[in-house]
């Protein structure tokens, strides 16, 4: 009965994962219906009063960081990196940077910043919550913490985020996890199809940014792909670099805002206001543009470099908040000026290739870009023509940023030892 019984170890174990994984499919089906919902508030506030957000983005972005530093500083940021800095100490990891305060102030921020504006997304908060829900899941059951189990609630919060299953797998698998254990395979797949199947059971099946059917040649794939890749790359890392100078860099300017971070935030907050205001397109997560331009519709050639200035003041504001969906939003808008480029290629198949070349760029993970891609477009036929891409952009990321960007964040929120447990054991 201890080795096979209800109370078995095992047992337990399966059932921390099939409720934590069921929790974050509807976690994150909730997150996603009020983001969208504050989203078109604020669209429809914009709507009526143009200005008001040249008043209100910077007022909010204030407050938000004023909460999330107030209420809970672990909430700060895309939630990735607190992940990976949180698997490599799973206990205390759920004490401080994903526990409960820290998740629920998350979620309710990352709306409120959405509500005014900010180009976030929510893919990287809900990679937060989901760790966070396994981790508690785990706890509950009385199931010893290994980095394996954040590793899969946050796989499994990417799955939920983007219904692609198997884009959540190899985030995994490339990003979030610094060594591949065993015995993670299976918790990170059950984990995985359990919270694809409650989010695919109850928003329906579902593709993110619609079918795109487009292919390319090998002649065209060979042309334009080192084109996409270079240039898309070679953005992403610049982004990157930005990032993370952002929060480093001696410069004097800089350096004396970051010591004066609600006004760093609302400053970052006329930025966007001001971009957004003057473009009216680089508002929020960007999805509805991306759509439209894969689809085929026209969007001016500055918007992936205005898309780029909002996202960057966003994520150097502070504010709780993804980059991933503003990330595929620049990337394309960079695929839209690579169709003035060959104006006689497939339009949607070319707007894919700048799409993974900068989001490959700005994470450095090609294998996940080419999946999430292709399964957030149902673009299999382009699958060699998008890894190339990829390949591409990541090399070209590299001359412009060595560090990758999750991992160069993940630093700063390691978790120093308290006085107590810097106390050798035969000491205390």
């Amino acid at each position: 009965m201890r080795r096979h019984g209800p109370e078995a170890l095992v047992w337990r174990r399966r059932v921390a994962i099939l409720a934590g994984a069921i929790l974050t499919g509807l976690v994150a089906l909730l997150f996603a219906h009020l983001s969208d919902l504050a989203g078109e508030t604020f669209l429809h506030i914009i709507a009526r009063w143009w200005w008001a957000p040249l008043i209100a983005s910077p007022l909010g972005f204030a407050s938000i960081v004023w909460l999330t530093r107030r209420l809970a500083p672990a909430a700060a940021g895309s939630g990735m990196p607190q992940v990976m800095a949180a698997s490599r100490d799973p206990d205390h990891g759920l004490d401080r940077l994903i526990s409960a305060r820290t998740v629920i102030v998350k979620f309710v921020l990352t709306i409120a910043a959405v509500l005014f504006g900010a180009s976030v997304g929510r893919e990287g908060p809900t990679v937060q919550l989901s760790a966070a829900i396994m981790g508690y899941a785990h706890r509950m059951l009385a199931i010893p913490l290994r980095a394996s189990v954040y590793i899969a609630g946050g796989a499994a919060g990417v799955a939920a985020a983007f219904n692609t299953p198997l884009a959540g797998i190899a985030f995994a698998i490339e990003e979030l996890a610094a060594a591949y254990e065993q015995r993670m395979s299976l918790l990170v797949m059950a984990a995985v199809l359990i919270a694809g199947m409650v989010s695919l059971g109850l928003a329906g099946d579902y593709v993110y940014f619609g079918v795109m059917r487009q292919t390319l040649s090998v002649r065209e794939a060979m042309i334009a792909a080192p084109v996409a890749g270079c240039l898309g790359g070679l953005a992403g890392g610049t982004f990157s670099r930005l990032m993370l100078a952002a929060g480093a860099t001696a410069w004097a300017p800089m350096a004396r805002l970051r010591k004066r971070p609600v006004l760093l935030a609302s400053a970052c907050g006329l930025v966007v206001a001001i971009t957004g205001v003057a473009t009216g397109l680089t508002w929020g997560t960007g999805y509805q543009t991306a759509n439209a331009v894969i689809a085929g519709a026209d969007v001016p050639l500055w918007f992936g470099g205005t898309k780029l200035v909002a996202t960057l003041a966003t994520a150097i504001s502070g504010l709780p908040g993804g980059i991933f969906a503003p990330s595929l939003s620049v990337g394309a808008g960079i695929g839209d000026m690579l169709r003035s480029v060959f104006p006689g290629y497939p339009s949607g198949a070319i707007v894919l290739l700048g799409m993974i070349a900068y989001f490959t760029g700005v994470v450095r993970a090609p294998l996940t870009a080419v999946i999430i891609i292709s399964e957030t477009t149902a673009s299999r036929g382009l699958l060699l023509p998008l890894l190339a891409t990829a390949l591409i952009a990541d090399f070209a990321a590299q001359l412009v940023c060595k560090e990758r960007l999750y991992h160069g964040l993940s630093r700063r929120f390691e978790m120093k030892p308290s006085p107590a447990e810097d106390v050798p054991a035969e000491r205390r």
